[in-house]
């Protein structure tokens, strides 16, 4: 067979490949669904039965909690820009308190083509969760179609790491959107983006 035949089938072959992957359902997306949602129903289940949650006085009125659809577009890789000079972090809290925290680095992306810049920061506070870190952003939705206070992305810190994976829609509400009694730290001015994110909790009604 000439090298010119073997090269048009090889050509014919590649063209089905990608044709038949591309008319393929997106499993990815699916599968990555299923697992948001099934966090969620997770979630609902600590609130509604675990002798810590802020429902524990008052299991009768749950009624569960409010999201945004799953979308993917929300799940972001970020640029990890460390702080060279780490300074201490004053946060002020629900209940008029204080709370002090250690600056970590910058996670820089986009949103929708605007370019965004959260401080991560490091838990000070002796106890089991000293040296991890801790997220409180508020966006264009607070106070509105989210808890106006913000509300907070749990990080996993990887030294090293020039990147950090941002996944809005696992943002969840503080423990004082639902409780008074609870101290819950504010969202440092830094954080306060002038972009709507639609991921994640929405404020509990």
């Amino acid at each position: 067979m000439k090298q010119k035949n073997i090269l048009l089938i090889m050509l014919v072959v590649v063209i089905l490949i990608t044709v038949f992957y591309a008319m393929q359902p997106a499993g990815t997306s699916e599968e990555y669904k299923k697992q948001i949602l099934s966090a969620r129903k997770d979630r609902d289940d600590y609130m509604r039965n675990n002798t810590e949650s802020p429902f524990a006085d008052s299991v009768e009125a749950f009624k569960g909690l409010s999201y945004f659809e799953p979308e993917e577009k929300f799940r972001i890789s970020a640029n990890l820009i460390p702080v060279e000079n780490k300074k201490t972090v004053t946060l002020p809290t629900s209940d008029g308190l204080e709370t002090r925290y250690l600056e970590y680095a910058y996670a820089e992306f986009k949103i929708d083509g605007e370019a965004c810049r959260l401080l991560i920061l490091e838990i000070m506070d002796m106890g089991p969760t000293r040296g991890t870190l801790f997220l409180a952003f508020a966006d264009a939705t607070s106070a509105n179609e989210t808890y106006g206070a913000g509300r907070y992305l749990d990080i996993n810190k990887v030294p090293g790491s020039t990147a950090v994976t941002l996944d809005f829609n696992k943002a969840y509400n503080p423990y004082c959107a639902y409780n008074d009694s609870f101290s819950c730290p504010f969202p440092p001015k830094e954080n306060i983006l002038n972009v709507a994110i639609r991921a994640g909790e929405k404020v509990y009604h």
